[in-house]
C-alpha cells in the first residue's frame, strides 16, 4: 500500500497497500510484481521492486517504509505490508481476515504520516474502499482533548475517483466507532451522565430529522419506580440520568422497533465493595454498552436504514457513600421483584434491569443488551470478542 504524502506545494500524499508474501523479495521480477498488486502495480508511484529490496527486511503485514522524491507529484510514498493475498472470510471467527488487514494496514499508513506530520493523505483502496476509510479514520483517532500539544490533524481521502459512496460508507462506519471511542475514553468527571446524554442528543439531531431524544431526570426514574437503578445512583453526587433515544427509519411508523439497552455506569469504583485502586482509572469506560448501543443509533441515522430503534442508557456513577447500596440491602426493581446485594460491584444488573423491564414497553421486535458487564467473561473466554447470551 502506498500513501502519497503532500509537499506544502503540492498538498498530497499517496498510500498504496502491498500484497502476497514476496513483495519484498530482492530477485522479484516486474512481471511477478504486477501479479501480487491490488491495482496497477508500483510503477505509478514510481516504486519498484528495487526500492523495497534495498532499503530493508521484507515488510510484514501493517509494516511501513517510507520513500522520498520518487514521484513529482507525490514526493512522499509510505508503502505497507498487507499480508496474504489469499486472506478471505474465517468461517470459525466469521471474520474477513482480507478486510481486517486492509484496515489495519492502511491505520499503520496513516499513523506514519500524521507521525511526518502531514495534513493530508490519499489512500489506494486496496481492492476494498470500504475498509480502506475505516482503516484511516480509526487509525487517526487519538482522544486528545485535555492535550495542549496535539499531534497534527491528517485529512484523508480515496485517491483517484474509485468508489466513493464505499469510501463514504466506511468513513461513516468509523466516525461511529469513534463517537463510542470518545465517550469511553473522556475521563469520568468530564464525561458525567447529563454530558454524555448531551453529546448523544447533539449527534442524533445532527444525524437525521426523523430522531427524538428524551433526556429523563431522576424525578422521572422515580416515577417509573425503578428502584434498582436508584439503588445504584444514589451513592454519587452526581445525578442519575435515564437517556431514551429514538429512531424512526420505516415508512411503516407503527412496525415494532429493534430496542437497544447499554449498560452506561459512567465511573465504577464498585461502591462499598469496592476495586482495587490498580487501573481503577479505566473503569470511567463502564458506559461502554451505552456509548456502543447510542453511537450504532446515530449511524443508523446517518445511514437512513428502514428500520425503527430505540436506545435505552440508564446513566449514572457507581459510588461508595453514606446513601450507597450496602452488601445485603434489598431493593424493589420496576417490575415489583426484590433483589438482594450481595456486591454492590455487581452494579450492572441492577440497572439493566429496569431498563430492560421499561423496554418491554415499547412491545419491540427484539431486544440487544450490551454491557461490559463482569470481569468474569474475560476470565471464561480470555481473548473472544463478546459473550453472547440469548433465550436458546
Amino acid at each position: 500500500m502506498f500513501f502519497l504524502l503532500p509537499l506544502p506545494a503540492l498538498g498530497r500524499v499517496a498510500v498504496r497497500s502491498l500484497i502476497g508474501k514476496r513483495f519484498c523479495n530482492r530477485s522479484f521480477a516486474a512481471a511477478d510484481m504486477t501479479k501480487v498488486l491490488s491495482f496497477k502495480g508500483f510503477s505509478k508511484w514510481n516504486v519498484q521492486a528495487d526500492h523495497l529490496g534495498i532499503s530493508g527486511p521484507p515488510l510484514k503485514a501493517g509494516k511501513t517504509r517510507t520513500f522520498h522524491g520518487l514521484h513529482e507529484d507525490f514526493p512522499s510514498v509510505v508503502v505497507v505490508g498487507l499480508g496474504k493475498k489469499t486472506a478471505a472470510v474465517n468461517d470459525q471467527e466469521n471474520w474477513h481476515e482480507g478486510k481486517e488487514n486492509i484496515r489495519t494496514a492502511v491505520a499503520a499508513g496513516c499513523r506514519q504520516v500524521q507521525e511526518l506530520e502531514f495534513s493530508s493523505v490519499e489512500v489506494d483502496p486496496c481492492g476494498d474502499a470500504q475498509a480502506a476509510a475505516e482503516g484511516a479514520v480509526l487509525g487517526l483517532y487519538e482522544y486528545d482533548d485535555l492535550k495542549q500539544k496535539k499531534k497534527v490533524m491528517v485529512s484523508a481521502q480515496l485517491h483517484g475517483s474509485g468508489d466513493q459512496e464505499a469510501w463514504g460508507k466506511g468513513v461513516l462506519f468509523a466516525s461511529g466507532q469513534n463517537l463510542a471511542r470518545h465517550l469511553m475514553e473522556t475521563p469520568a468527571n468530564e464525561m458525567t451522565p447529563t454530558r454524555f446524554a448531551e453529546i448523544i442528543e447533539k449527534n442524533l439531531r445532527g444525524a437525521s430529522s426523523n430522531t427524538e431524544v428524551y433526556i429523563r431526570p431522576r424525578s422521572w426514574i422515580e416515577e417509573q419506580e425503578m428502584g434498582s437503578f436508584l439503588s445504584v445512583a444514589k451513592g454519587s453526587e452526581e445525578p442519575p440520568v435515564f437517556l431514551e433515544i429514538h429512531y424512526k427509519g420505516s415508512p411503516n411508523a407503527s412496525e415494532p422497533p429493534l430496542v437497544f439497552v447499554g449498560k452506561g455506569i459512567t465511573f465504577d469504583s464498585g461502591g462499598i465493595s469496592i476495586k482495587a485502586a490498580a487501573n481503577m482509572d479505566l473503569m470511567r469506560a463502564d458506559m461502554g454498552g451505552a456509548a456502543t448501543i447510542c453511537s450504532a443509533i446515530v449511524s443508523a441515522a446517518k445511514l437512513s436504514l428502514p428500520i425503527n430503534v430505540v436506545g435505552l442508557a440508564p446513566l449514572c456513577e457507581n459510588m461508595p457513600s453514606g446513601k450507597a447500596n450496602k452488601p445485603g440491602d434489598v431493593v424493589r426493581a420496576k417490575n415489583g421483584k426484590t433483589i438482594q446485594v450481595d456486591n454492590t460491584d455487581a452494579e450492572g444488573r441492577l440497572i439493566l434491569a429496569d431498563a430492560l423491564c421499561y423496554a418491554h414497553t415499547f412491545n419491540p421486535k427484539l431486544i440487544i443488551n450490551a454491557a461490559t458487564l463482569t470481569g468474569v467473561f474475560a476470565e471464561m473466554s480470555y481473548d473472544t470478542a463478546a459473550s453472547i447470551i440469548n433465550q436458546d
